[in-house]
C-alpha cells in the first residue's frame, strides 16, 4: 500500500458510486477542560441547546461517552450535526453553552455515514415506540 493522501471528496465519489449513503456530517467530540463541577453547573443549559438543535434538524445523534471500561462517566460526550461546512459545524458546537463557559472544550472531525440502520417499530394502540 502506498502513502498516497486519500481525500474526502474521492472516498465520497467511492461510496456513492458502489452506492453507499455517503452522509457527510460532522462529529463533535467534548471533554471537560476542568472539574466535573464546572461540567454538571453546564448540564442543563447544554441539554437545553441539545434539543433545540435537534428541534431545528441540526442535531443528529448525541450523548454521554463513558470511560474505557464502561464504569463511569468523566464528562464527555458525542455530538453528530449536520451542516454544511466544517466552519458552520464549528460555529455550532461553540455556542453550546457547555463549550462557551469553558467547561467544556471540542475537537471537530468531518464524518462520512455509510453504513449501519435503525430499527422502529410503532404500535398504533398505545402509541408506544421502539427504536433500536
Amino acid at each position: 500500500m502506498s502513502n498516497e493522501v486519500i481525500t474526502k471528496e474521492f472516498l465520497y465519489g467511492i461510496c456513492k458510486e458502489k452506492g453507499f449513503l455517503a452522509k457527510s456530517l460532522f462529529v463533535v467530540a467534548t471533554r471537560p477542560s476542568g472539574d466535573m463541577a464546572t461540567v454538571m453547573d453546564n448540564i442543563e443549559e447544554h441539554l437545553k441547546y441539545q434539543v433545540a438543535l435537534e428541534k431545528r434538524g441540526i442535531l443528529f445523534a448525541a450523548g454521554p461517552t463513558f470511560s474505557r471500561d464502561g464504569t463511569c462517566w468523566e464528562g464527555e460526550g458525542m455530538v453528530v450535526i449536520r451542516a454544511d461546512s466544517l466552519e458552520e459545524a464549528h460555529r455550532i458546537a461553540a455556542e453550546d453553552p457547555m463549550h462557551k463557559s469553558g467547561a467544556r472544550e471540542f475537537e471537530i472531525r468531518p464524518w462520512l455515514l455509510n453504513e449501519g440502520s435503525v430499527t422502529m417499530k410503532v404500535t398504533y394502540s398505545d402509541g408506544k415506540i421502539d427504536i433500536s
